[in-house]
C-alpha cells in the first residue's frame, strides 16, 4: 500500500506493534547510533526518537526486519513482489511478435503506464514550510561513529539530471555537513550522480541538485536499488506501492521531488570549485572509509511538511539495517536477472558478512559442462555485479542460505586447482584491501556438480580424516605467531582449519606459518587454511567471514599449500613486509564513554530488556583507537 510521508508509515508501524517511541532526550551525536546498533543486531523494532534537540523526530531501524522491509514495499511478504514481477515478465515474453508489440499489447503494460511518475503543477506537502535562508542545523543530523569527520545525512535521495540527455536519477549518496548551508556530496566514480556531474562540468555550468528525505519508504528503497542507468527510480517505486509517484517542482531549481517527501534540501554544485575533503566515515563495510575529495553542495532552500519526520540509518559492522534492503533486492531482482542475463539462475544471495559486494552466491540449473564458469564470466561484467569480489556458483538441491550445508557443498564440488577463476577488475571504492584504489583481484568459484566431461584430470577429494590425525601436527605452531586455532570444522568432516596469527610484531609471520604447514604436510587433508588476526575470535564464524572477505585481495592473498590445499590470508596488510600501499582503516565501534552513557540511560528509554553493546566484543579487533592505521605500521 502507498504511504503519505513517514508520519503515515509511523502510524502503520505502531498499529502492527513494530515501533517504539523514545521520549527521553538522546543525542544525535553518537548516542542514537549506539542504541540503534544494539536494537538492529537483535532484530528489534523501529525506533522513533521524539526528543532530538530539534523540531524533528528521528526514525531509524525502519527496514530492520523481514516484516518491516515487506511493509516498506507495501507487501505482507517480500516474495509477493518477486511473484508479481515474474508474472509481468512472463506475460511480456509469452506475447507473440516483436518486443515492441509484446509490450504494447500487454494489459500489464497499461498497468505499468498507470504507475509512471506524474509532475504536478502545484506545491506539495513537502513544501508546506519553506526556509529561504537555509540552516542545516535545524535538522537532527547524526554523527554516527567516534572517528567520523562530522555529521552525515545517511538516507538522502539525491536528485540530479543529465544536462545533455535530460535523463534524471535518484541516487543515495551520503552527505557530510560542512557548515550551515554546505555539505560534501559522496557520489563515487562509478555512480550515475558522478556521471551527471562530469556532464555539467564539461558545460561549465552550475549543477542543480535536490535532496529528498522520507516520504513513502518505497522511494528510499528504490533509490538504493541496482537499476540500470537511465531507468527512472520512481517507476520502480510506483510499481512497489501500486500507485504512481506524484512529483512537484522545487522552489529554487527545476528539479522535481516527491509531493509527499518529508524534507527537501535544494541547491547546486559548482563544478569550477575545488573538491572538498570528505570523511572518514564508519561505513557499511564495517570499516571507516578513508577521507577523499568530493564536490561541495550549496544549499539554497530547505522545505518540509508540517509533520516531517527525519529519516536516518546507521551502517557499520554487519548486520545492520541495510542487510534487509539487500534482502529486498534479492527477491525483487531475481526474475529480471534470470530473464535478462542468465536464464539458468534459480536463486542468488548476498550474505550479511559480505556487505553486499564482497560475496555473491548464485544457484543455477546446470545442464551442460562449463556452465558454472559461463555464469561467472557473465555476472562479473553485469551492472553493479562488476563490484563483486567473490562470486560462488552452485547447483543442485542446496539451500544457499544454510551456510554450514553450503560450505560443505562447495568444498565437495571444487577442485581448488581447476575450479577457481582468478581475475582483476573494478571494485567498490570502499574496498580497502586492494593495492590500487577501486581496482583489484576477484575470484569466481565453480562449485556446481561436475558432469563427466569436467571430471577429467580432477583431483579426488579425500575426507578430512579423524581429528587425532591433526593433533601431532599442531605442535609445530609452538613458538610461532599462531596465537589460537579452531579445529571444530574438522570435527564435522569439513577440511578447514582457522588460525589466529599475530602479525603486529613480525612482518614475516604469514610466510613462516604457511611454510610450516607446507613443510609438515598440513595440506594433505586440510583443503582450506583461513588466517585472521590474533585479535579475532577464531570461533566466531560471522566475524571471521566478514574479516576475510573484507581484508583480502583474492589474487594476492590466496596461496597454494599443495595441489588441492589453499591458504587464505585475511589479516591486516599494513603489518606485512614493506607495509601497505594505502592507509589501512580501522573497524567501526562505539567509544567506551558512549557505551556507558547508553547503559545508564537504558531503563529510561523504554525499549525493553537490556541489550549489551555489540561494540564491547568487536572492540577487541579495534586498533589503537585511531580511525586509520598508517602505511608501514611496523
Amino acid at each position: 500500500m502507498p504511504y503519505s510521508g513517514l508520519s503515515d508509515f509511523v502510524k502503520h508501524l505502531e498499529q502492527r506493534d513494530e515501533l517504539i517511541r523514545i521520549k527521553t532526550f538522546v543525542d544525535p551525536v553518537l548516542e542514537i547510533t549506539e542504541i540503534s546498533d544494539r536494537v538492529t543486531k537483535n532484530i528489534g523494532k523501529a525506533l522513533l526518537f521524539e526528543n532530538t534537540g530539534t523540531d524533528f523526530p528521528i526514525l531509524i531501524n525502519t527496514f530492520g526486519s523481514d516484516k518491516r522491509i515487506a511493509m516498506a514495499v507495501g507487501r505482507e511478504d517480500l516474495n509477493e513482489v518477486g511473484t508479481e514481477i515474474e508474472k509481468l515478465f512472463s506475460n511480456v515474453l509469452g506475447t507473440p511478435g516483436s518486443l515492441f508489440k509484446k509490450f504494447s499489447s500487454l494489459p500489464s503494460l497499461i498497468k505499468m503506464a498507470g504507475i509512471l511518475p506524474v509532475r504536478l503543477k502545484r506545491k506539495g506537502t513537502c513544501q508546506q514550510v519553506i526556509h529561504r535562508n537555509p540552516d542545516l542545523s535545524i535538522l537532527p543530523v547524526l554523527k554516527c561513529w567516534p572517528h567520523d569527520a562530522g555529521r552525515f545525512i545517511t538516507l538522502p535521495m539525491v536528485h540530479t539530471v543529465n544536462p545533455q540527455t535530460g535523463n534524471t536519477n535518484v541516487g543515495m549518496y551520503r552527505m557530510q555537513i560542512l557548515d550551515l548551508n554546505t555539505t560534501a556530496m559522496h557520489w563515487q566514480r562509478h555512480k550515475t550522480g558522478a556521471t551527471h556531474f562530469e556532464a555539467w562540468k564539461k558545460l561549465n555550468l552550475k549543477m542543480p541538485v535536490s535532496v529528498a528525505l522520507g516520504g513513502d519508504p518505497a522511494y528510499t528503497y528504490s533509490a538504493t536499488a541496482p537499476l540500470p542507468e537511465n531507468i527512472d527510480e520512481y517507476i520502480l517505486a510506483g510499481f512497489l506501492r501500486k500507485k504512481k509517484v506524484s512529483l512537484v517542482k522545487c522552489i529554487t531549481n527545476d528539479l522535481y521531488v516527491p509531493f509527499d517527501a518529508d524534507i527537501v534540501i535544494e541547491g547546486y554544485i559548482d563544478p569550477t570549485e575545488e573538491l572538498v575533503r570528505e570523511g572518514p566515515f564508519g561505513d557499511h563495510t564495517g570499516f571507516y572509509s578513508l577521507a577523499d575529495f568530493y564536490p561541495r553542495f550549496h544549499v539554497t532552500c530547505i522545505t518540509h511538511s508540517k509533520k516531517a519526520v527525519y529519516p536516518a540509518t546507521i551502517v557499520g559492522i554487519p548486520p545492520q539495517e541495510d542487510a534487509w534492503l539487500t534482502k529486498a533486492t534479492e527477491r525483487i531482482f531475481l526474475t529480471p536477472i534470470k530473464l535478462t542475463l542468465q536464464p539458468e539462475i534459480e536463486d542468488f544471495h548476498l550474505p550479511d558478512a559480505g556487505v553486499a559486494h564482497n560475496l555473491v552466491i548464485v544457484k543455477i540449473n546446470k545442464t551442460y559442462p562449463g556452465q558454472g564458469m559461463k555464469v561467472i564470466n557473465s555476472l562479473f561484467g553485469a551492472g553493479q555485479m562488476m563490484f563483486t569480489k567473490y562470486l560462488v556458483v552452485v547447483s543442485g538441491n542446496i539451500d544457499i542460505r544454510n551456510y554450514k550445508v553450503l560450505f560443505k557443498h562447495i568444498l565437495l564440488n571444487i577442485d581448488l586447482e581447476k575450479d577457481l577463476f582468478f581475475s582483476r577488475g573494478p571494485l567498490d571504492v570502499l574496498d580497502h584491501s586492494s593495492d590500487a584504489f577501486s581496482f583489484g583481484g576477484k575470484l569466481g568459484v565453480d562449485a556446481t556438480f561436475k558432469l563427466p566431461e569436467e571430471l577429467a584430470g580432477k583431483t579426488i577429494i579425500e575426507n578430512a580424516g579423524p581429528l587425532q590425525d591433526y593433533i601431532p601436527f599442531l605442535k609445530y605452531f609452538e613458538g610461532t605467531p599462531v596465537t589460537g586455532f579452531n579445529l571444530n570444522l574438522l570435527k564435522e568432516n569439513i577440511p578447514v582449519l582457522i588460525l589466529a596469527i599475530d602479525c603486529s610484531k613480525d612482518q614475516g609471520a604469514i610466510e613462516r606459518v604457511r611454510e610450516i604447514i607446507k613443510h609438515y604436510g598440513g595440506g594433505k587433508y586440510i583443503r582450506l587454511i583461513l588466517a585472521v588476526d590474533h585479535s579475532v575470535d577464531p570461533f566466531d564464524y560471522h566475524i571471521i567471514t566478514w574479516q576475510i572477505l573484507g581484508n583480502t585481495d583474492p589474487q594476492r592473498d590466496h596461496k597454494y599449500i599443495s595441489q588441492n590445499s589453499l591458504f587464505i590470508d585475511g589479516t591486516i596488510k599494513a603489518y606485512r613486509k614493506g607495509g601497505f600501499s594505502r592507509k589501512w582503516p580501522n573497524i567501526v565501534c562505539s567509544a567506551e564513554e558512549t557505551i556507558k552513557s547508553i547503559d545508564r540511560k537504558w531503563e529510561a528509554l523504554g525499549i525493553g530488556a537490556f541489550i549489551t553493546s555489540p561494540s564491547i566484543q568487536t572492540k577487541k579487533i579495534e586498533r589503537d583507537g585511531a580511525d586509520e592505521i598508517i602505511v608501514n605500521a611496523i
